[in-house]
């Protein structure tokens, strides 16, 4: 069948099965071309790649990785779309459909299955509503992978590169750069969608270390320790991890540790580098092991 880039070719294929777009689902199709085809170079897909395509809708980019990779896996969640996406994609021998949530699915069982346990390539565009927990589930979770290629909210991808000091540094941008190097690919306008969301976009491609750029003890503890120092920004590190049901340090078992890397008590979260969180969480680790 012709590309679903065409957005005619998408509106008399949606009518067709009479699909009505979920909200609950956060469904945006993209129909342009020229971002699709930017996404796929970014993705760097060859015939050697096994990718993982989260949420395909109605299989627009799927068609374009299929073209280009080994084999595609297109996990979707909603079973209505399921028809459409065998219908859009039944020309390409290499694409599994799967009809599943992400997040309560073994992906490295998956990869083990489907790419013999070698590292995979994801591609996505993502509901908004639910990126950080995607993204966050294929670094935590260690699924072998070389890099996680995303259309995300404009605000979510500013997020994902923000540095120590800025409006936009929190603990995602902290989890982002421990696993992987963002680079922003491009930005992408309301048009581009069917429906238009009511957000600016933007792709991302994350490209994974092989090491971590920093060294720590416990890195479970240190997101612990991350996402406490944000949960109240206004508040110093001492009180958001003073506060932290889920930490066992006190307010002055942290004021020494910071005052051991040279850092003044009244420090706030949003000042302290992925390089400084790493420490406090050894320091911590050392003076109060679990």
């Amino acid at each position: 069948m012709e590309k679903l880039s065409n957005p005619q070719v998408t509106i008399e294929l949606i009518k067709r099965h009479g699909f009505v777009f979920q909200k609950r689902y956060g469904q945006n199709f993209l129909i342009d071309e020229r971002v699709l085809e930017k996404i796929v170079q970014a993705a760097d897909i060859t015939k050697q790649d096994c990718v993982l395509e989260i949420g395909p809708g109605i299989g627009t980019m799927t068609q374009y990785l299929a073209e280009q990779a080994g084999q595609v896996i297109a996990v979707e969640i909603d079973p209505k779309l399921i028809p459409i996406l065998e219908e859009s994609l039944r020309e390409y021998e290499n694409v599994t459909i799967r009809n599943d949530d992400i997040l309560k699915i073994d992906i490295n069982q998956l990869v083990s299955e489907q790419n013999q346990g070698k590292p995979i390539k994801v591609v996505a565009n993502l509901p908004y509503y639910i990126t950080t927990p995607i993204i966050m589930e294929l670094f935590e979770q260690h699924v072998p992978l070389e890099s996680v290629t995303v259309m995300v909210q404009k605000e979510v991808a500013d997020r994902m590169q923000a540095g120590p000091g800025t409006k936009d540094y929190g603990a995602l941008s902290l989890a982002v750069q421990y696993y992987a190097r963002p680079y922003l690919v491009a930005n992408v306008p309301q048009n581009c969608f069917i429906p238009r969301p009511n957000v600016g976009s933007a792709v991302v491609r994350l490209t994974r270390y092989t090491q971590p750029p920093v060294q720590v003890k416990n890195e479970e503890k240190m997101f612990r320790l991350i996402r406490a120092s944000f949960r109240q920004r206004r508040k110093t590190l001492i009180n958001g991890i003073g506060n932290a049901a889920d930490l066992p340090y006190t307010k002055e078992e942290t004021a020494r540790a910071l005052e051991r890397m040279g850092l003044s008590a009244s420090i706030r979260g949003e000042a302290l580098t992925l390089t400084d969180f790493a420490r406090l969480s050894d320091e911590l680790e050392i003076a109060h092991p679990e």
